[in-house]
């Protein structure tokens, strides 16, 4: 097995997922505090747009089965933020993605849609939580390289 491939065995084996369903792309694993306040301050705050995009464009690949929109999402924080409520909507919606992926994933789901945007009114710890909520995601399947094909149980 080349290094690129993800061996379905080596997921967790102390768990019973039962038999996959499908199968979708790995995500990569971020920093949830990176994420949150140490690039966008470096990046004076671009870095949220290119990080909200790259998570909505992971999704996607993770699950085909499910249509996520790539960069709408993202445009809805660039253009509309002006109007509060569309990017607390958009964020309500990404929520609801993660705990999508999350029970796509066999996991339990842990992601509230209503938390997600809910955080946003705390200093912004909505990405810092959605992000915490992806990394579940991710160490679901632990040596699996992003973009590798990953087994999908439900």
């Amino acid at each position: 097995m080349s290094e690129s491939e993800f061996d379905a065995a080596s997921v967790d084996s102390s768990v019973s997922y039962g038999q996959p369903v499908a199968s979708g792309l790995a995500m990569k694993r971020r920093n949830p505090f990176a994420v949150w306040i140490g690039l966008p301050l470096i990046t004076l705050g671009i870095y949220v747009f290119v990080w909200y995009y790259k998570i909505h464009k992971e999704m996607a690949e993770f699950d085909h089965r499910r249509n996520i929109p790539v960069a709408g999402p993202m445009l809805v924080l660039l253009l509309l933020s002006w109007t509060v409520i569309g990017p607390l909507i958009s964020f309500h919606n990404a929520g609801a993605r993660v705990r999508d992926a999350q029970i796509a994933a066999g996991l339990p789901p842990t992601c509230s849609p209503t938390l997600s945007w809910i955080l946003v009114f705390a200093f912004g710890l909505n990405t810092l939580y959605l992000q915490i909520e992806l990394n579940k995601i991710v160490d679901r399947y632990p040596g699996a390289l992003p973009e590798t094909p990953v087994p999908l149980y439900v």
